[in-house]
């Protein structure tokens, strides 16, 4: 058994394919060992038959006895050989049309294989052209990263005074307007401490609210429903929490009203001007602050320019391409060459006749019936004797004869065709064609160890000598099918991974530290120059004190108020929760909800965003073409179709174009040669009706 032990057969494993494969071959032995029968026993029959008849038996002997049912048989053998003929004729017409499809079909692959070709001459062309226009897709991201860098003064500063210019403008508008009223009278200063009261109108309006908001609290707290001994604890809870109910109040500038003459030498108007200017600079001052920054990642997006090219350049992805289209090239220039020899010798042709000349000998059996048919049946007198029948009937009984004879002599090399191209045809269908076209035969053949004993997966192991990688026909053709990357289809993240290349390159933490530190000190804007101050402070009542604007800011910087409304309103709906329902539930409970409603309108318009969030928002699209590229490298680039096109035209080639027609044929010249033996027996018998005998009965009266 080629070198495998008898022992290896006797494991259960292989016993139990032995059997399968005697199940699965069960048909195909018991119809192989009918045709060969049908050979063997042929030749020999007709032999004996000839030999027989040769002696004057077996229908030999020319003497036909009279019976009253002469005519009946002779219609009913005459009516079956008929039928017979027919369907062998059809048989033949079968197999003709397979013979012919087999000729058409041939002649069409070398469109077939011209157009795979040339798929395949355009994946491998277009291949690098993919890369390059990707990696080119990167200057066009990076370019519009620096047009936004250059720019970073009017996108950043802008947003920054945009936020600001709420606050600043109007403070600034104030300042101006109370320089003008320093000017004109000591009353008018009393008009610039009321505009700058307007300014915290907002916390104003806040504090009223809240005030108004704790004193209700506290009257509902003074119900006598508080005073019950579960209820008072709540109650008192609760009272000892309205404290927290007001605002983070910012040190408010406050005018002074002496030392006006003094005040007024100062042109504080002017230091305003200045204030507004050194406001309208903030873009600029961004600008000269993110220098280096903007220089630092200039270099960050050409150093990562630098490496993506050079990953483009990392595989030798052109070469091998070019090398794989000269062997293209060279491959369908070898089978090109072949093509004058097969129309030379007209190969097509010599199929074709081949398979002709094959059915010629049954059209040359079914020519003899239809002529003797004919010939007897036309001549056939119903008056004649035996002995007195007429040449014409004569001559249709031998050719019937004829026809025996080269029934027997050919009848048995048709089915010896038939046999052959049954067992060859009928397994190469079940056991290539049908598996290919369900996709099962990828499964037997991504068989772990199957194809080669040491390797578990061969594709990778061939591919990469690594046969560990979970890497199958039946996965890559059907990424292909779907007209995916080669880079999926391959699974060649297991070589190089691009989205840890990416991670190193694209989205390397020092950019993005880079963006995280940007920070803007705005200390270098001057709204109000050290004189303007001074001519403040010297105005403002000696009785408040001076000024400390960093107090200010740091007031400013906290929360408006001095509890989180919502966490406020949330605790107290849970103290209220702990309470019998009633009066004093819901009114705590509506309390809870003026507060919700104080914070949505009054204290969240005095909140606003800053920080290095609105830089990372004007780049946030620009990122995206990161992604799109990693998705395009591995989806998009190197689109293997064209190789599972070329898995489906071997099939097409090989199962449609050729097996299918050669089982088409085998069919139908299987089922004339089953036909022949009906057809020989009623030729025989039908014969004796139309042939001359030597002898017949003679009856006395």
């Amino acid at each position: 058994m080629g070198g495998i032990k008898i022992e290896e057969w006797k494991k259960p494993e292989n016993v139990v394919l032995l059997l399968q494969w005697i199940y699965y071959e069960a048909g195909f032995l018991i119809c192989g060992t009918i045709g060969v029968v049908f050979v063997v026993l042929i030749p020999i029959i007709g032999t004996c038959f000839c030999v027989c008849r040769c002696c004057e038996n077996c229908g030999g002997e020319m003497h036909q006895r009279q019976r009253k049912n002469a005519d009946c048989q002779r219609g009913f053998f005459t009516a079956s050989l008929i039928a017979t003929s027919i369907f062998i004729i059809l048989g033949v017409f079968i197999a003709y049309t397979a013979n012919h499809n087999i000729s058409t079909q041939l002649k069409s692959t070398r469109r077939l294989i011209n157009t795979n070709m040339r798929d395949l001459k355009t994946f491998a062309n277009n291949t690098p052209a993919q890369i390059e226009y990707l990696t080119a897709q990167y200057t066009t991201a990076k370019n519009n990263v620096l047009s936004d860098l250059d720019n970073i003064g009017p996108l950043l500063g802008g947003r920054i005074h945009s936020q600001l210019e709420k606050a600043v403008v109007p403070s600034l508008d104030t300042a101006l307007r109370m320089a003008g009223a320093m000017r004109e009278t000591k009353e008018a200063l009393e008009n610039v401490s009321s505009s700058l009261e307007l300014l915290q109108e907002g916390t104003g309006k806040l504090q009223a609210s809240l005030s108004a908001e704790r004193a209700s609290l506290s009257n509902t707290l003074s119900d006598p429903a508080c005073t019950n001994g579960a209820v008072s604890h709540t109650c008192n809870t609760i009272r000892s929490t309205l404290s927290q109910l007001g605002i983070n109040s910012p040190t408010l500038l406050i005018l002074a009203l002496t030392n006006v003459n003094t005040v007024l030498k100062t042109d504080l108007s002017n230091i305003v001007q200045k204030g507004y200017t050194s406001f309208n600079d903030t873009p600029k001052l961004v600008k000269e602050q993110t220098k280096n920054i903007v220089s630092g990642v200039k270099g960050m997006l050409d150093k990562i320019g630098t490496e993506i090219t050079g990953f483009s350049k990392m595989f030798p992805v052109e070469s091998s391409l070019a090398n794989f289209t000269i062997f293209l090239n060279d491959g369908q220039k070898k089978i090109e060459s072949f093509y004058p020899q097969i129309d030379q010798m007209d190969f097509y042709r010599f199929v074709w006749i081949g398979c002709v000349a094959v059915l010629c000998t049954v059209v040359l059996v079914l020519c003899f019936n239809i002529l003797g048919l004919l010939c007897g049946t036309c001549g056939y007198d119903k008056q004649a004797t035996p002995t007195t029948r007429g040449c014409l009937s004569n001559t249709g009984g031998n050719l019937l004869m004829a026809g025996v004879g080269f029934t027997f002599i050919f009848a048995w090399v048709l089915m010896g065709i038939v046999t052959t191209l049954f067992v060859v045809g009928g397994n190469v269908e079940k056991l290539l064609c049908e598996p290919l076209a369900n996709r099962q035969l990828f499964k037997i053949i991504d068989t772990p160890f199957l194809v080669h004993p040491a390797k578990k997966n061969f594709l990778p192991g061939m591919l990469f000598q690594n046969p560990n990688i979970d890497l199958t026909l039946g996965s890559m053709y059907r990424e292909c099918y779907e007209n995916k990357g080669l880079y999926h289809a391959l699974q060649l993240e297991t070589m190089f991974n691009i989205n840890s290349f990416l991670n190193r390159t694209v989205y390397n933490r020092d950019l993005a530290k880079v963006f995280d530190s940007v920070h803007v000190d705005l200390q270098d804007i001057s709204l109000l120059e050290q004189a303007g101050r001074d001519s403040l402070i010297n105005f403002a009542n000696s009785g408040i004190g001076q000024i400390d604007y960093e107090m200010y800011l740091a007031e400013a910087n906290k929360g408006v108020t001095l509890v989180d409304l919502l966490s406020f309103s949330t605790d107290l709906e849970a103290q209220a929760d702990q309470l019998p329902r009633g009066a004093l539930e819901n009114a705590l409970k509506g309390h809870a909800s003026s507060i919700r409603q104080i914070h949505r309108d009054q204290v969240m318009p005095l909140e606003q965003p800053a920080g290095s969030e609105m830089f990372t928002n004007v780049h946030t699209d620009t990122v995206i073409y990161f992604f799109v590229t990693c998705v395009q490298l591995t989806a998009e680039v190197a689109q293997c179709k064209p190789i599972s096109n070329l898995v489906d035209s071997m099939e097409i080639v090989s199962c449609s174009f050729i097996i299918d027609s050669v089982n088409t044929f085998w069919f139908g010249l299987g089922g004339c040669c089953i036909l022949l033996i009906p057809s020989i027996i009623f030729s025989i018998k039908l014969a004796k009706y139309y042939r001359r005998m030597d002898t017949e009965d003679v009856f006395e009266e």
